[in-house]
């Protein structure tokens, strides 16, 4: 116990120092452009028009110092293992260079980190075309959703709206807050409890308060209305730091030998009543029992005209209580292996399993249009879903009695070809690169750069339509 106390403190003295030490540089640079060795080779500042970003300083108490007491909530897992390697977490084994055990509430600290290598970072706030603010909102949750602030948690937020307003005023006040943006690490519904809830039930209400309603929100699961929010992928455990690592990935992936058809991997679907899970884990398992009772019967692996070899129409891979959450290779494996994985909502539609199959090579499949379709825009188009997915309305599946297995089953095997090929292609758009990586790979524009990307055009087009200093209603 000592000696875990005292990596933590090491580490997060490191982070301090780190985060500290750069954020501090960043915004006393006397000129308002970042200098040139922060930049891109082939970036120039005609190339960061419209992009330049300031990040805002705030005190520790906003992020850093929240991660001191990343044990300190008995009703919450241990996080401390995770903060290593910026929020990576600590490498699957030793000699990895790509695979850490990354926990999605890091998602704030890798989104941190990054920022710091954003190559159109203004130390002038009023020369920049959008604020980052560096608040950590999921691990601050956790005392109001897990620890002794719980009666309290309609009053997420009104401290750094406090800061914000009276630490430097003119900057808020330009634009209300339209020109700022901060990410969240837990679904929006989180952070959504109605403010005059009696009795408090789950959830804190910082994106109910007025303060925040014209703050753009990147969180891992948006609601439907709220035009301020917008879902961004859960950070995958996949985090190569160069473009030749990336690249043998993907050779992997696409030369896998998929000899199983369909694969899920997560929990639930044990209750009595019926859900999609319910259903999915029932076809799996009696389908496993029909295929070994008629092993030698090959009209399991027919697409359309074709005939594949698979050594099992399902796998299942239990993930039930987290146990997978931070071991890749528990699922990495059957993922590459499976042609389709199935992507069921549970306690809420999305789930980071979607970017991890795509990061698998193996071709999403989803239940409700809210898993995904109109949550990712930037990072899955939405007008493409049909090239590397598949939908199967969850009704149909439950009370039609759908089979899974013979939807998939009936899709020709050039189609497969043809969307497994697109997965493949939107591996760099679903990752988080490491940080400090190659020239080559910043290249390519990963899910951070497309996070940024639709973050300033959002910003932009309600900046431009709103009139300075008058606030926006929601």
């Amino acid at each position: 116990m000592a000696s875990s106390k005292s990596t933590l403190l090491i580490t997060t003295s490191f982070l301090l120092f780190f985060f500290s030490s750069t954020t501090t540089t960043t915004i006393r640079l006397s000129s308002a452009q970042v200098p040139r060795n922060n930049l891109d080779p082939s970036q120039s500042d005609s190339d960061c028009t419209g992009r330049w970003i300031h990040i805002r300083r705030l005190p520790p108490a906003f992020n850093l110092d929240l991660l001191s007491n990343c044990s300190g909530y008995p009703l919450f897992d241990d996080f401390c293992p995770y903060l290593a390697n910026h929020g990576l977490g600590q490498k699957t084994h030793n000699v990895s260079h790509s695979w850490y055990r990354t926990d999605p509430l890091m998602l704030e600290l890798i989104f941190h980190r990054r920022m710091l290598e954003y190559p159109c970072l203004t130390s002038d706030p009023q020369s920049a075309d959008a604020v980052y603010l560096p608040y950590y909102a999921g691990i601050d949750a956790l005392r109001y959703l897990y620890g002794p602030d719980y009666n309290s948690s309609s009053e997420q937020g009104l401290n750094l709206f406090e800061f914000l307003t009276r630490d430097d005023p003119e900057l808020w006040n330009r634009n209300m807050g339209h020109d700022h943006f901060l990410v969240l690490a837990r679904p929006a519904l989180d952070f959504s409890q109605p403010l005059r809830n009696d009795p408090r039930l789950w959830g804190t209400s910082l994106l109910e308060l007025p303060q925040f309603f014209n703050v753009t929100a990147l969180t891992v699961e948006a609601r439907a209305w709220p035009w301020q929010e917008h879902a961004v992928p859960y950070p995958s455990s996949f985090h190569p730091p160069n473009l030749s690592l990336l690249e043998a990935w993907v050779q992997r992936a696409r030369r896998s030998r998929r000899t199983t058809l369909m694969m899920f991997a997560g929990g639930g679907g044990v209750g009595n009543n019926p859900n999609i899970r319910k259903s999915i884990r029932n076809e799996c398992e009696n389908t496993t029992i029909e295929n070994n009772v008629t092993s030698n019967n090959n009209n399991l692996g027919m697409f359309g005209s074709g005939v594949a070899d698979y050594t099992k129409p399902c796998d299942f891979v239990d993930c039930s209580n987290g146990i997978c959450e931070h071991d890749p290779i528990r699922f990495m494996r059957p993922m590459l292996q499976a042609n389709f994985c199935l992507q069921p909502p549970g306690d809420t539609p999305t789930r980071r399993s979607t970017f991890d199959s795509i990061v698998a090579g193996c071709i999403p499949v989803f239940f409700e249009s809210s898993s995904a379709k109109v949550q990712y825009g930037w990072h899955l188009p939405e007008d493409q879903y049909g090239d590397f997915s598949v939908f199967i309305p969850k009704e149909d599946v439950v009370f039609k009695e759908t089979r899974i297995l013979d939807v998939l089953r009936s899709i020709p095997r050039a189609r497969v070809r043809r969307m497994r090929e697109r997965v493949l292609e939107m591996i760099p758009r679903v990752m988080y690169r490491r940080h400090g990586s190659s020239m080559g790979l910043r290249a390519k524009k990963d899910a951070f750069d497309l996070a940024i990307e639709g973050a300033l055009k959002k910003i932009k087009s309600w900046v431009q339509v709103q009139p300075r200093g008058q606030a926006f209603a929601q």
